[in-house]
């Protein structure tokens, strides 16, 4: 997604923008942490109860989010031509506790364009956003540098690490790779190619795990979720439903 400075800006800028927002609890004692139980809300108006409209200052053309009825179920609908917006959550999840991130998603169509390992092709029908929050503790020197200059160009208010589940075009099935701006931002592939287009998908991942994978180390807080379809790079245009998503007890 987005254009070469603007693109690195927004994965700094959405973490940012997810610690701005206040703190949510995830009680210790409910098997599941529900994040967006977009299921409940009434069709129309959007955002959702705790959730923020995420927009880049650079970026022009916002993708669309209503909430709608979809079979037996209200959904998130975002509709985006070539353009990038997300909708945000800030949350505080110890993945030692509840380390299953679950959701479930539909496509109508896939990116052409879209690649993963290019600047150009960082555009995506749909992702799960997850950011973590800076615990210094668990980061080596090396990477403290790197976000200390990071703050020090973007602000205090920034994460430490991200994790994009996507909906890729044609990159194979649990590929983890760099997002194309950032070492700081892991792409893991969930989904990929045509096959499942127009149909309902329900995922489930260890987060804990993927993060160990992804980054090398114990992964810190869960510090906010974002969900968004952005065409802004490839210019090409995305629809996506995104239905509720939750974190729970590992069984």
């Amino acid at each position: 997604m987005i254009k070469p400075l603007t693109a690195m800006l927004s994965s700094v800028a959405l973490g940012a923008y997810l610690v701005s927002l206040g703190w949510s609890s995830a009680a210790p004692v409910e098997a599941v942490v529900d994040v967006g139980k977009f299921s409940t809300a009434a069709e129309g108006n959007i955002p959702p109860a705790g959730w923020e409209p995420l927009v880049f200052p650079k970026i022009a053309r916002h993708t669309g989010y209503v909430f709608v009825k979809d079979g037996d179920a209200v959904v998130v609908k975002a509709t985006s031509a070539a353009a990038a917006s997300g909708l945000t959550h800030r949350v505080k999840i110890d993945l030692r506790k509840y380390p299953i991130i679950k959701w479930r998603w539909k496509v109508s169509n896939v990116i052409e364009k879209s690649d993963v390992t290019r600047k150009a092709g960082d555009d995506y029908a749909a992702r799960i956003y997850v950011t973590f929050a800076y615990e210094p503790e668990k980061v080596s020197f090396v990477k403290k540098l790197k976000y200390k200059a990071g703050r020090a160009l973007f602000g205090q208010d920034i994460p430490i690490a991200a994790i994009n589940y996507i909906w890729e075009s044609k990159t194979p099935v649990d590929t983890i790779v760099d997002n194309a701006y950032t070492d700081f931002v892991k792409m893991i592939v969930m989904e990929s190619g045509k096959d499942k287009v127009g149909q309902w998908v329900d995922e489930e991942r260890n987060l804990y795990e993927d993060y160990k994978k992804a980054f090398g180390s114990e992964p810190p807080m869960v510090s906010g979720v974002a969900i968004m379809t952005d065409t802004d790079n490839t210019g090409e245009s995305a629809i996506a439903y995104y239905g509720d998503i939750a974190f729970r007890a590992k069984q």
